[in-house]
């Protein structure tokens, strides 16, 4: 898949995030024009991995000024996508960064550019949602709550998480499915993202801390 990805991309570095390379989508490339259908012939899902989502650049800009959230602590980035917050976390210090996804495709991805920014992620593409680890004391979600669904999965599994002592870090540009109640916004970034798949270029995208 890694030529698949090279040959739908480009080299760029997010808006927020200049001091990062990542492989990216470009408008004009037909695989991000094509149906279901037409992915599934291809043996891929939806590309979510090649967008650098407004939530994520906020969460790895605020990583990346605040490094001590995460310095030398272990480090899970759910819905890990490109790889973006896992290695804004692996920049500022992150003692371990595991980087969760269940598209085998994003692994692909994210392995790519964390060879381009010289770091090291443990690339994991197994479903972890519900799994309280010792092996993680921070967990960054970018850009995850897009539909009720996944957002009813999620939550209830983030609050355990916070009950048993872990820091919940959640990027997003405010979409209809993130809880109102419970989450306290400690930044706001405007942050560039793609008319592709979003209904506008540019998002304003928060971070927030799940509360007590």
């Amino acid at each position: 898949m890694q030529q698949l990805i090279r040959e739908n991309t480009k080299i760029m570095s997010p808006r927020l995030l200049p001091e990062m390379k990542l492989h990216l989508a470009q408008d004009d490339v037909p695989l991000y024009r094509m149906g279901e259908d037409e992915l599934d012939a291809l043996g891929i899902g939806t590309p979510y991995w090649a967008f650098a989502w407004a939530g994520g650049q906020a969460l790895g800009r605020y990583i990346l000024d605040n490094p001590q959230v995460v310095r030398g602590r272990k480090v899970l980035d759910f819905g890990a996508g490109s790889g973006m917050v896992a290695i804004a976390a692996a920049m500022a210090g992150a003692f371990d960064v595991i980087a969760n996804d269940i598209d085998p495709v994003a692994a692909d991805a994210m392995q790519m550019n964390a060879d381009l920014n010289d770091v090291f992620l443990d690339i994991v593409t197994e479903d972890v949602i519900g799994r309280i680890s010792k092996d993680y004391e921070v967990i960054l979600v970018g850009d995850v709550f897009y539909d009720q669904q996944i957002a009813d999965l999620v939550l209830p599994w983030l609050k355990e998480l916070k009950a048993k002592g872990r820091e919940i870090l959640i990027g997003d540009p405010g979409r209809f499915y993130l809880p109102n109640m419970g989450l306290e916004r400690i930044a706001r970034y405007a942050g560039e993202t793609t008319g592709l798949m979003e209904d506008t270029d540019l998002r304003n995208a928060g971070v927030w801390r799940l509360a007590e």
